[in-house]
């Protein structure tokens, strides 16, 4: 990138607001999907075995050191409003 180049410039002085939206959605869906776990009695594990995924996965997405994709964010949402 270019010394002056502007969207640079800017985006290290104001920070990418789609970054910070989709990691706020990400920070949203391991919240929401935390609470629905808990409150239908299930596991992590229970989640995992209905996404397909391995269970480190979505102890990684729940803890927020993994971001969602917006396929799994889809995926997730379908699957706790299945329970």
């Amino acid at each position: 990138m270019e010394e002056n180049d502007f969207v640079s410039i800017w985006l290290e002085e104001s920070g990418n607001p789609a970054i910070e939206e989709l990691t706020q959605l990400n920070l949203d869906m391991a919240s929401k999907a935390e609470k629905t776990l808990a409150d239908k009695g299930l596991s992590e594990n229970d989640l995992a075995v209905s996404l397909d995924i391995n269970a480190d996965e979505i102890k990684r997405w729940l803890i927020g050191r993994h971001p969602f994709s917006i396929k799994t964010l889809k995926e997730i949402s379908a699957t706790l409003a299945d329970y």
